[in-house]
């Protein structure tokens, strides 16, 4: 199995836009551009309020357990459904779970992780 790693950079918004002028200046050449697949926080500290411990958490315990529903996740960690959910909701949209939804008697939504590491990159 490859290993699908997850990358978390800490950069300024002057750098993320330099980067971008630079692909754009490869598309306008015709040159090719290498994809790259990162999620990007302007600093360390909203790093911290968005990647907390409760959430890491989650992504291991989902990672390790596959658990079948958002209810089970919570009943695996010990936290209230309600606020796993929201939790679930915030990784979701940072794209690093996925919510597959299953048709049993009741729609499941089942978290997934598909990668096995995080790779945090802070630019100095």
């Amino acid at each position: 199995m490859k290993v699908k790693n997850i990358v978390v950079e800490v950069k300024s918004v002057e750098d993320t836009l330099k980067e971008a002028k630079g692909v754009m200046e490869k598309i306008k050449k015709g040159r090719s551009i290498e994809k790259k697949e990162s999620i990007s926080f302007r600093n360390i500290d909203v790093m911290r309020k968005v990647l907390t411990n409760k959430r890491l958490q989650l992504i291991k315990t989902i990672k390790k357990y596959k658990p079948n529903s958002i209810y089970e996740l919570a009943k695996i960690v010990g936290r209230d459904a309600k606020s796993v959910n929201i939790d679930v909701k915030v990784l979701y949209k940072l794209g690093m779970i996925d919510l597959k939804k299953t048709d049993k008697k009741r729609e499941n939504i089942t978290p997934t992780v598909e990668y096995n590491e995080i790779d945090i990159a802070i630019a100095v």
